[in-house]
């Protein structure tokens, strides 16, 4: 999706976002900035970069190990011997990657000018950015595809749909909360939406079992869509009837969301850390026009 609202720019910006040029070393307002939040695009506002994916790389420009999936574009410079990355919304230029400095477990530093930038604080995320929350049995596979989708800014694992207040994994592996191995999507509505997302959920994991996926048995395993609004109820009714009329027999609940409690944390970004791929899902297209987009990852 590409953003067609676009922020005019100040003489020094365009300078560097529209003719390519460089803001002097250390002299960015970003540089060395430790808050929590989201950079986005000083021209555009699509979500380019999470805060917890910045580091000091002492080069006197901000330095990112990974960007929002979709949200940068890499291409030749024109010098022909570095790698521009420029925004996916507006093309606007950005800095440059580069690999193998060993930095971070990527390998990879986004080296960027913070003129290129704005900044959303942690406390403004849910003013700017909306969420999807989904259940398909083991919530560390379907985070590892949720994650990789264009647009998506982060995918928490956790527990929803039951009635005990802050349970624990073991407790909801019990199966006597209620409750459903969920995930909740952050997402940038520029890049990506509901829509977009529900398809992926449907195509990554089996919706006709019920009360498991794969070996996985118990109603913590359901599959449902937890809908914070009508519009998310509306969509997700529809592509269940569009499954249906294919022949799938989905048992896909639809459930208004309540309290989404966040797992331990060494239920987050499983494959990611552990380094292998999921054990019960994996993708099947089951929707005639295919719009889901996102840079693939592997751990």
């Amino acid at each position: 999706m590409k953003s067609d609202t676009w922020n005019t720019l100040t003489d020094a910006e365009a300078r560097v976002i529209v003719h390519k040029g460089t803001e002097p070393p250390s002299s960015g307002i970003f540089d060395e900035y430790t808050q929590a939040g989201i950079y986005t695009c000083r021209r555009c506002g699509i979500a380019l970069y999470r805060s917890d994916n910045k580091f000091d790389a002492k080069c006197g420009w901000p330095a990112f190990d990974a960007e929002v999936p979709g949200a940068v574009i890499r291409k030749p410079d024109r010098d022909g011997r570095r790698i521009e990355i420029v925004c996916a919304g507006c093309d606007g230029h950005l800095g440059h990657v580069f690999t193998g400095e060993r930095f971070t477990r990527t390998n990879t530093r986004h080296c960027v000018n913070s003129i290129s930038m704005s900044f959303i604080p942690a406390k403004a995320i849910a003013e700017n950015f909306e969420r999807a929350v989904f259940a398909g049995g083991c919530f560390w596979g379907v985070e590892f595809y949720l994650q990789q989708a264009s647009g998506v800014i982060y995918v928490t694992s956790g527990y929803t749909g039951g009635n005990r207040e802050a349970p624990t994994y073991e407790q909801v592996c019990s199966g006597t909360t209620g409750h459903a191995e969920a995930v909740q999507v952050v997402f940038d509505p520029k890049q990506t939406t509901f829509e977009v997302l529900a398809k992926l959920f449907f195509e990554i994991h089996d919706p006709s079992q019920v009360n498991r996926q794969g070996p996985d048995v118990g109603d913590q395993y359901r599959s449902a869509v937890f809908v914070s609004n009508d519009e998310q109820r509306k969509t997700t009714e529809a592509l269940i009837q569009t499954l249906k009329d294919k022949g799938f027999a989905v048992v896909t609940a639809v459930e208004s969301l309540g309290t989404f409690w966040p797992a331990e944390p060494l239920h987050q970004d499983y494959y990611f850390r552990k380094g292998t791929l999921p054990y019960c899902h994996q993708r099947e297209p089951r929707f005639d026009n295919d719009s889901i987009q996102g840079n693939p990852i592997q751990p």
